[in-house]
C-alpha cells in the first residue's frame, strides 16, 4: 500500500513534519486527498516507534488543508506525541449531474456516510473511505499506530466523528467534537443530505443520526467520556446543531459527557483554535502511553 501515496509537500513543523498526499481511492473512485502531520516522536523509529493518531473530519465547505491551517493544533500535538489526520470531506471531480446545485443548497460534501442513492452513490462513499481505506494506508505507510486511534471533528465533521465512532465500535478508543450536528434526523442540513444520499426511507437515515445511535447503545461505548465545545452565539445552534439531544441520549446510557457550552463564540475557526489544546488533552489522556 506505502506505493499507493503521492506526497505532494511536507513542511517541517514544532520539531515534525506536516505533509499532504494524493492516491487514488479505490472505495470513490476517484484521487483524494489528506493531511498528516508526524510529530517528532514518530520521526525517532522508522520501524517500530509508533504514535497515536486523530482522525479530524471538517465541516462544510472545507479541505484537507482548513484544519491544520486554521486550528493551530500541531504545537500541542508535537509535545503530546499525537499524529493528526485530516482528509478531504468530499469525493472532487465526480462531475455528477447536479452535483453543483447539490453544493451551492448545502447539502454538499459526503456528510461521511456511503450514499445509496443515485447518482451519488457511484461516488460518495466516505464512510467506507475512511474505515476501510484510508485509516488502512496511513497506518501501513507511516508510524502511526492502528491500535490508538481516536476521532474529532466540526460540524458535519463533527456528525461524521459521532456517528463513524458509534457505528464502528472498536476502531477509536477517543471522542470529542466542535459544534456537531447532533441529530441530523431533526434538522434541515440533515434532512436534506439523507433525502440525497439515503432517499425518502427515513427508517435508514436513524442509523446516521449519533443521538439515535447513542440512545440505542446497551452500555456506555466510550467510558472515558466525550467532549463537546459549543459556542452559544453560533447561529446554527438553535436549528441545526441540537446538542441536547445528544446531551440526553448519552444521559439514558449513562455515558460519560462534557458538553461545554461557551458564550461569545461563533461557529468558525476561531471557536476551533480557542479550545484545540482541551481536545488534544482529552485524547491524550486515553492514547499516550
Amino acid at each position: 500500500m506505502v506505493a499507493e501515496l503521492e506526497l505532494l509537500s511536507q513542511h517541517g513543523c514544532f520539531g515534525g513534519v506536516q505533509r499532504f498526499y494524493r492516491h487514488a481511492s479505490r472505495e470513490i473512485g476517484l484521487p483524494m486527498r489528506f493531511a498528516v502531520y508526524l510529530p517528532p516522536q514518530a520521526r525517532i523509529d522508522a520501524a517500530g516507534g509508533k504514535v497515536p493518531a486523530l482522525l479530524y473530519l471538517a465541516g462544510l465547505t472545507c479541505t484537507e488543508e482548513t484544519f491544520v491551517i486554521k486550528a493551530g493544533a500541531q504545537r500541542l500535538a508535537a509535545e503530546l506525541g499525537l499524529a493528526l489526520i485530516a482528509p478531504d470531506t468530499s469525493p472532487r471531480g465526480a462531475n455528477l449531474p447536479g452535483e453543483s446545485d447539490h453544493w451551492d443548497f448545502g447539502l454538499a460534501a459526503g456528510f461521511y456516510l456511503d450514499a445509496t442513492e443515485a447518482p451519488w452513490s457511484s461516488h460518495y462513499r466516505m464512510e467506507s473511505y475512511l474505515i476501510h481505506e484510508l485509516l488502512g494506508l496511513v497506518t501501513e505507510a507511516l508510524p502511526i499506530d492502528a491500535q490508538r486511534l481516536g476521532i474529532f471533528g466540526h460540524s458535519m465533521g463533527g456528525h461524521g466523528a459521532l456517528t463513524l465512532a458509534l457505528r464502528h465500535p472498536g476502531v477509536f478508543q477517543s471522542l470529542s467534537a466542535f459544534a456537531p450536528i447532533c441529530a441530523p434526523v431533526d434538522c434541515p442540513w440533515g434532512q436534506k443530505a439523507f433525502t440525497g444520499y439515503l432517499g425518502t426511507d427515513r427508517s435508514t437515515w436513524h442509523t446516521h443520526d449519533a443521538s439515535r445511535l447513542m440512545a440505542a447503545q446497551t452500555r456506555p461505548p466510550f467510558p472515558g467520556g466525550i467532549l463537546i465545545d459549543q459556542g452559544l452565539d453560533d447561529k446554527f445552534l438553535a436549528d441545526q446543531l441540537l446538542p441536547a439531544a445528544f446531551d440526553r441520549a448519552c444521559a439514558t446510557v449513562r455515558q460519560p459527557l462534557r458538553l461545554r457550552q461557551h458564550p461569545g463564540y461563533d461557529h468558525g475557526y476561531y471557536f476551533i483554535a480557542s479550545f484545540i489544546a482541551d481536545h488534544l488533552a482529552h485524547h491524550a489522556q486515553q492514547l499516550v502511553r
